[in-house]
């Protein structure tokens, strides 16, 4: 055979071209049939190896939960704060002068205050309804002979 042929079949051979990556993390759950009854979210439910493994999951949920839902309320109190502080429309046309730039800022930060602490109630709330209800119809494995 020719040497440079040889030396390109060398180049595609499975021990140059395999990339070994390292062995995966076992899930901390996994999906199992509930057998009988069917829970109501579908035929497979979460099964977690022990009940701590569950518990760090639905905390760790719920965290997520409460973090996404205090980002997107953030955003909303910015607007609100925004535009319950600035002032109306028609004040420009009648020829008052405009506000103070201090006292807005003010303003703005009293009413993103009071709604960031109103939406955090609410956020803790939410994740608490949407993080419960899979982790309830969850199971905990019971190894042989328990």
């Amino acid at each position: 055979m020719d040497h440079q042929l040889t030396q390109n079949l060398e180049e595609y051979s499975a021990s140059s071209t395999t990339i070994k990556f390292d062995r995966p993390i076992p899930l901390l759950r996994a999906p199992s049939r509930p057998g009988l009854p069917m829970t109501l979210t579908g035929p497979y439910i979460l099964a977690f190896k022990d009940l701590p493994s569950w518990a760090a999951a639905y905390k760790s949920c719920e965290s997520k939960i409460i973090a996404q839902c205090e980002e997107g309320a953030r955003i909303g109190c910015a607007i609100t704060a925004s535009n319950k502080c600035k002032p109306p429309w028609w004040q420009s046309l009648t020829g008052w002068k405009s506000m103070d730039l201090k006292e807005r800022e003010r303003c703005e930060d009293r009413e993103m205050e009071d709604c960031l602490v109103s939406a955090k109630e609410k956020c803790m709330g939410f994740a608490k309804e949407h993080a419960t209800t899979p982790f309830l119809d969850a199971r905990i494995a019971l190894g042989e002979g328990r």
